[in-house]
């Protein structure tokens, strides 16, 4: 939820705030991006404002910013969307925003998890960076460059570092493990997508490993209130396969047991698996 809500109307707040307890603490991205008010958007940027977007690209300074919000709206609004909010991750500096964006393209209603990532601080927001994948889209894969590179102090803490380490070795079992029983993971298109409980998650990484190895990751940020942890990454192998690195998020939730009750992944890797 990146856009700071007293840069815009007092009657677009109140509009937000008609089905909530209190005013938002923050817009959230697709309801700001569609409000037609782009100079509150503009205004909550510290400074220039910059964001990448996995079609595209990197969008950065007013002029190219506004144009970015005009046309994104009007297609938004062409294609009757609506947006289902899914979860939260908020730090002091860093914020983590999942939704599903459901919209008509080429005759069919598509279903299309997105994730903002946004950087902040008291003087406002830095940068943005939106993760999704074009599969449900056009059918195929867009490798994504990276937007950042790896940092060696992001690591992950309890689960979620047993998680990456077992995903790095190709241990299905230990990948298995780190979940609760009922637990999810969606892999990036969505929708059918969704794998659920102990059976079909370790059919998933069986699939995922079958091409002799794991799946080592270049860790980015590390974004984690606790609740859930985000972390960005990029994608540079796929079992015995060297791949383009190629820029990704994925969210992992902690359930009450302290395994791992749902992992939402939003990159666009064309893996190469076998059958």
């Amino acid at each position: 939820m990146p856009w700071l809500p007293e840069h815009f109307s007092a009657q677009y707040v109140a509009e937000l705030t008609q089905h909530r307890s209190a005013p938002p603490a923050a817009v959230s991205f697709f309801d700001g991006i569609t409000s037609g008010q782009v100079d509150a958007l503009i205004a909550s940027f510290a400074g220039e404002p910059e964001l990448h977007h996995p079609v595209r690209g990197r969008v950065r300074g007013r002029d190219a910013f506004a144009r970015f919000v005009a046309t994104t709206s009007a297609e938004l609004r062409a294609a009757s969307f609506d947006v289902e909010d899914v979860d939260l991750v908020v730090t002091p500096h860093r914020t983590v925003e999942e939704v599903v964006l459901r919209y008509d393209v080429g005759g069919r209603r598509v279903g299309l998890p997105v994730a903002i990532v946004t950087e902040r601080s008291d003087a406002g927001l830095h940068e943005l960076r939106v993760y999704f994948s074009t599969w449900p889209i056009t059918g195929s894969h867009a490798n994504r460059p990276p937007l950042l590179q790896p940092d060696e102090t992001a690591t992950e803490p309890d689960v979620v570092g047993e998680y990456q380490r077992a995903l790095a070795s190709g241990d299905v079992e230990a990948t298995v493990a780190t979940f609760e029983p009922g637990a999810t993971v969606r892999e990036p298109a969505g929708g059918p997508y969704v794998h659920r409980g102990t059976q079909e998650l370790r059919a998933l990484y069986t699939s995922f490993f079958s091409n002799g190895g794991g799946i080592p990751l270049e860790h980015c940020t590390v974004t984690d209130d606790g609740r859930a942890c985000a972390v960005e990454y990029n994608v540079v192998r796929w079992g015995v396969t060297d791949l383009p690195p190629e820029a990704g998020v994925a969210v992992y939730v902690r359930g009450a047991s302290g395994l791992l009750a749902a992992a939402r992944i939003y990159d666009d890797s064309n893996p190469p698996l076998t059958a």
